[in-house]
């Protein structure tokens, strides 16, 4: 067991937590399959609309493998398939039925699961589109069946604003979530490394989990992002140094599909966020409309839902879905229009990285969050505060730097493969410049990919 004390990082002091209290939401009238969601696929339609599905359905398939698939979480039909620009799929939506019913796999007894081979795991993976619930690093792409990772890793804990209590997600779980610890071992080569909080109770079924090598992180966010995680236990050493990830939800699922032979789409999400009623964790399925969950209990006015967390998330629509991997929905005040000198009050409800306002010289003091974004863009200006927020041994700055002039051999030497959006959100954030990082990085990413 290794333990890690990170001091770099920020925590935003924002209200609107939920509280730990777990109610079933009301049964989704649609859920929706986002292919945008699995990067690094090509999807090939292997459905139309009109066509009726179960759970385990193949919806998609990658074109450069069809084996690779992707299946429906719920019974139901399909009555919309919605493409963007370049008739590109932006999500296949399933108007859920009554009676769900599910496609059913080979089932295995608990202690099975160490004993099988990796090719009899990954066989069940493809045919349930179920590999799809790991990922990969670099890139962050969906996970590749012809790649054997290095390590699997498990961030047990997010330290992200109002970021949902991991050990309340699998709670009543737990066999399934080491039935899948069981899995992913078999999957790789190295070894599956778990991440908790350092002050995390002996009893918690993450401290106690077998077949793992545990490690204890301290620190403001981002110390609870994956990216983070690998670079101070096994870095990332170039492009074909390749690992996945999966979170603890996922694992359960892993675990279900294993034991009891079929999907099994259920998920908690947390409610969070200042425009939030009655703000608490919800049982439905992967991909629910957000209606479903919110069912009226959001302030009046105008809001922003966020399917994940305020630095990462995707802004949806009332009527929208939420994201395969998310497992929280943040509603937030959307920002109409300006304040008027703002930048001359004391700054009481105001949350302020650089000490410019009187709040963060107030202890205990949350914050509001709303939309604005209390400033425009300027001059990229090199301040040295992006390497503040980022516990890592690089130079993010010179990294941005770097992406934006396109020098992909600069990018490579100054670290782009151990970063994705979640760990640079933060540099994003405080950024005096209003540059948007994630957006850079991924184009970074992309070029990297797009040139081979």
């Amino acid at each position: 067991m290794a333990d890690f004390k990170l001091k770099r990082g920020y925590d935003l002091r924002l209200d609107g937590e939920s509280e730990k209290t777990v109610v079933s939401a009301a049964r989704p009238s649609t859920v929706a399959v986002k292919p945008v969601a699995f990067r690094g696929i090509k999807p090939t339609l292997l459905v139309a609309e009109g066509t009726d599905v179960v759970c385990g359905t193949p919806l998609f398939c990658d074109k450069s493998n069809r084996d690779h698939i992707f299946t429906s979480p719920a019974t139901g039909k399909i009555t919309e398939i919605q493409r963007g620009p370049r008739r590109v799929i932006e999500q296949i939506v399933v108007e859920t039925a009554e009676q769900p019913e599910a496609i059913e796999y080979a089932t295995y007894a608990p202690e099975q699961l160490k004993s099988l081979s990796r090719d009899e795991v990954l066989r069940e993976l493809m045919k349930s589109g179920m590999l799809a619930l790991f990922r990969q690093r670099p890139f962050d792409y969906v996970a590749d069946p012809e790649v054997v990772p290095r390590d699997i890793f498990v961030s047990a804990f997010d330290s992200a604003p109002l970021a949902p209590d991991q050990a309340l997600l699998i709670k009543g779980n737990e066999a399934y979530f080491q039935a899948g610890i069981d899995i992913a071992s078999v999957l790789t080569t190295g070894r599956v490394h778990v991440s908790i909080r350092r002050d995390t109770k002996d009893s918690s079924p993450f401290s106690s989990v077998k077949n793992a090598e545990i490690h204890r992180f301290s620190g403001p966010h981002p110390s609870g992002c994956v990216g983070i995680q690998i670079h101070h236990i096994a870095p990332i050493n170039g492009r074909d140094d390749q690992v996945w990830y999966i979170t603890p939800q996922c694992l359960v699922m892993l675990g279900k599909l294993f034991i009891n032979g079929k999907i099994a789409p259920e998920v908690v999400v947390s409610l969070a966020g200042t425009a939030v009623v009655e703000r608490m964790y919800y049982r439905t399925v992967i991909g629910a409309n957000v209606s479903s969950i919110v069912q009226g209990n959001v302030q009046t006015g105008s809001v922003r839902h966020i399917s994940g967390n305020v630095l990462t998330g995707t802004s949806v629509k009332s009527g929208g879905h939420l994201g395969f991997y998310d497992s929280m929905l943040t509603v937030i005040p959307e920002s109409t229009g300006p304040e008027l000198v703002g930048w001359m009050r004391p700054g009481f409800g105001k949350d302020s990285f650089y000490r410019t306002f009187v709040s963060p010289f107030i202890p205990g003091l949350k914050f509001a969050p709303d939309t604005k974004l209390n400033g425009g863009v300027r001059a990229f200006v090199a301040t040295g505060y992006y390497d503040q927020v980022l516990p890592m041994n690089l130079y993010p700055v010179f990294l941005v730097k770097s992406i934006l002039a396109g020098d992909i051999e600069e990018m490579e030497g100054l670290g782009i493969y151990e970063v994705t959006e979640e760990e640079l959100a933060l540099c994003e954030y405080i950024c005096p410049s209003k540059m948007d990082i994630q957006k850079i990085l991924r184009g970074g990413l992309d070029l990297i990919e797009k040139e081979g």
